[in-house]
């Protein structure tokens, strides 16, 4: 079993910062940890040119990322998400110790 690393990056949108962290705290990490993606960590870009925000979540194989990002769930907690911010990517890589980009 290889585990596996959920990459996500967004910008908040103007005027919508204290909604989305809100938001992030009480729906959005807890809602991918009851569906087995467990948060390992957030970033804020302060300077310089990227998205604003990049976080991490680790599952323990690709079949539970799989099961995951195809669940109404994440459907759900993914489409209000997009209340809050623009510029939303993600991808699925091996999942390794340290900052990964």
């Amino acid at each position: 079993m290889t585990p596996v690393k959920l990459l996500m990056t967004w910008d908040i949108l103007p005027g919508q910062a204290q909604e989305y962290f809100e938001f992030i705290v009480r729906e959005f990490l807890p809602g991918m940890q009851k569906m087995g993606v467990e948060p390992t960590d957030a970033w804020y870009t302060a300077y310089g040119d990227g998205p604003q925000i990049t976080v991490g979540g680790i599952a323990p194989d690709m079949d539970a990322m799989d099961k995951f990002l195809a669940s109404a769930q994440w459907l759900e907690i993914s489409e209000k998400l997009m209340n809050y911010v623009e510029n939303f990517a993600y991808k699925v890589i091996r999942a390794r110790n340290g900052f990964q980009m």
